[in-house]
């Protein structure tokens, strides 16, 4: 099915970005069309943008989809290739997993099982790494890895942030706790696993309508269904409550979310091929 980028009109919101313009990416999870699509507009947007122009990745790339090692490659690329003046990549949860399960240490084991459940779908990934290096039964590791992927792409993998904060803006995979100190919350390694709360949290984040502080938050991890569960927003997409989520649900709906953002407002950014229920 073919797919298009719909650009929604400007809305004000109150970032202060310092004059950056960011270009926010939300899950692909293997949507490697989508991917392209929405890039492609990014480019375009970024060059009659004021510098400095930022791309920021949201993490959960991989898992589910049809062609993770395909976005793993488009995510790799060089700024100047993506039309930007920088490229900052955000871990997510599913990334989590997967590095946690290739490291072969004390996580490993309870992180592979979780990261190739059909919850999770890394069994995508594996299948996919393993015809590539056309060895059907290669144990999940740092070696298949890198030769599936090659050692440029796992070194950024290994690599990924935690999270970023520009300005009075937050931009990270899951979330912030929306009561406590939020440095302490951040400052859990993704090493943690499912304890790097910051890469995980739904309840407490969604819910929560008290504000961060004068934070704001740029997230992507909850899809459409799942967040509307917590939040009650029919559409979760909407500024509200300093929270922005950039998930569209991206293996079930078809549709990556980006948008870009500049101080006092922001547009989203949809790549969609198709319209099944979020």
């Amino acid at each position: 099915m073919a797919t298009s980028v719909e650009i929604s009109p400007w809305q004000s919101a109150p970032f202060a970005l310092g004059g950056e313009t960011v270009f926010a990416v939300g899950d692909v999870h293997g949507c490697a069309e989508e991917l392209d699509h929405l890039l492609d507009a990014i480019r375009d947007l970024a060059h009659d943008a004021a510098a400095p122009r930022r791309l920021v990745y949201l993490g959960d790339l991989i898992d589910r989809g049809p062609d993770n090692i395909g976005v793993l490659r488009r995510w790799a690329e060089s700024a100047e290739v993506r039309g930007v003046d920088r490229i900052d990549r955000l871990i997510g949860n599913h990334e989590i997993l997967m590095l946690l399960a290739m490291r072969g240490e004390a996580l490993a084991s309870k992180a592979a099982a979780m990261w190739l459940s059909p919850r999770m779908g890394g069994a995508a990934v594996l299948s996919e790494m393993r015809a590539a290096v056309r060895d059907p039964a290669a144990p999940v590791s740092h070696a298949l890895a890198s030769a599936a992927l090659g050692r440029d792409v796992v070194d950024l993998l290994l690599a990924q942030r935690s999270w970023l904060q520009l300005g009075n803006t937050l931009f990270v995979h899951g979330g912030l706790g929306g009561q406590g100190d939020a440095r302490a919350f951040l400052a859990r390694p993704w090493t943690a696993g499912v304890n790097a709360r910051w890469a995980w949290i739904t309840r407490g984040f969604l819910d929560w309508q008290g504000g961060f502080g004068g934070t704001l938050v740029v997230h992507g991890h909850t899809p459409p269904a799942k967040h509307r569960l917590f939040s009650g927003l029919q559409d979760t997409h909407q500024f509200v409550h300093d929270r922005l989520c950039l998930d569209g649900g991206s293996a079930v709906t078809g549709v990556v979310v980006g948008a870009e953002l500049r101080d006092g407002r922001f547009r989203l950014l949809k790549s969609i091929s198709a319209r099944r229920p979020g």
